[in-house]
């Protein structure tokens, strides 16, 4: 016999306004995946220094569309 939840809730991103540096994107990326916030920092940075055109506007489009978490 296999039982399923059925009030399970699906995983969304969102910006997480609670823990949030500038928008809140890094924060949400890391509650999403379960990872650490400075993990996501850091990642974002070394991105930024390495492809900085394509991370600022990749991140700009992710502050811009993403929902805030309520």
């Amino acid at each position: 016999m296999s039982y399923k939840a059925s009030y399970l809730t699906k995983k969304q991103l969102t910006k997480d306004v609670l823990h949030k540096k500038v928008s809140g994107v890094c924060a949400g990326l890391a509650r999403y995946y379960n990872w650490p916030r400075w993990g996501i920092r850091v990642a974002v940075i070394l991105a930024l220094i390495t492809f900085p055109v394509a991370t600022g506007v990749a991140y700009l489009v992710a502050a811009l569309l993403l929902p805030t978490r309520a």
